[in-house]
């Protein structure tokens, strides 16, 4: 069977505001791995390139591959990956496709986005994306400004939750 991997940061990137700093998302992951209530949890992760992870989702839908979710033992890249859990489709993982049509800055009043088509906007949508994704508000517009937004992103589902 393939194994796709997902590696969830242990620091906040070096492009990021808070470079350096815990990100808090094994605990954040477990917690929702595990449907720990009451917990801020990690529900999702969200990538670049939809049409790479849509064939491999194809692939663990079908029995022929799993997921695998690991961390960095210490520097990424530099040190070993510590597997946190090994996810199939029976776990209720899959994804959703993002598009975000305004990322003008913090001032998210105006942005827009699309779940799988279904249009999302403001603030309250905004708002739980980040959470779920493990990230006060803040943070994660931090770390997704960079992104190229031109094409679309994946939402990878670690439980049955879907927008």
């Amino acid at each position: 069977m393939k194994t796709y991997v997902i590696t969830l940061s242990q620091i906040f990137p070096v492009t990021h505001a808070r470079a350096g700093e815990p990100t808090g998302f094994k605990d954040k992951f477990l917690a929702a791995f595990m449907h720990e209530e009451g917990k801020w949890q990690k529900l999702h992760t969200i990538r670049a390139n939809y049409e790479l992870w849509q064939k491999r989702f194809k692939e663990i839908e079908e029995g022929k591959a799993c997921l695998a979710i690991r961390q960095w033992s210490g520097k990424p890249y530099r040190s070993k990956q510590v597997e946190l859990a090994r996810l199939t489709h029976e776990d209720g993982i899959g994804i959703q496709q993002l598009k975000i049509d305004k990322f003008p800055s913090e001032d998210f009043e105006s942005w827009y986005g699309f779940v799988d088509g279904h249009t999302q906007n403001h603030n309250e949508f905004f708002e739980k994306l980040a959470r779920n994704d493990g990230l006060a508000f803040a943070d994660w517009y931090n770390w997704f400004k960079g992104y190229d937004l031109s094409k679309p992103l994946v939402i990878i589902h670690f439980t049955s939750f879907r927008y």
